[in-house]
């Protein structure tokens, strides 16, 4: 008789307890591609790599690409963004990277409610696109 008052529901404090722990951690989570084909180099050391926010005037080779995904609820440091692209790059060999996409965008969404009165939610977070490059 008491198993069948238990509910396997969570209650609503627990639902926003568990909303505000997860929103209170700001993130940032980086994928790195090299390119079929570009010249292989040695790691680097990211203190040294360059972020750049438009093509370089010198000669350089494309080593491949980085894809930043960053929270904005609350957002890391634009210096931790930057810090993950210049450690991405290293790896790789880079001298430096090259911002080409940065904008703030829905990544997901929860639904909530009954069926007849559902509520949608989006997800925003920061997305980086930036090409690895080592100059000539």
């Amino acid at each position: 008789m008491f198993a069948a008052q238990l509910s396997h529901r969570p209650t609503p404090w627990f639902l926003g307890a568990l909303l505000l722990a997860l929103a209170g951690c700001s993130s940032i989570d980086a994928r790195t591609t090299e390119y079929v084909g570009a010249p292989h180099a040695a790691p680097s050391s990211a203190a040294n790599v360059e972020v750049l926010r438009s093509k370089p005037t010198r000669a350089h080779d494309r080593l491949g690409e980085i894809v930043v995904d960053a929270s904005v609820e609350p957002a890391p440091p634009i210096t931790e963004v930057e810090q993950k692209l210049r450690e991405e790059a290293a790896k790789i060999g880079g001298d430096a990277v090259v911002v080409v996409y940065d904008r703030i965008q829905p990544v997901s969404a929860y639904v909530s409610g009954p069926l007849w009165d559902r509520d949608i939610q989006t997800i925003e977070g920061r997305k980086l696109k930036g090409i690895v490059i080592k100059y000539q």
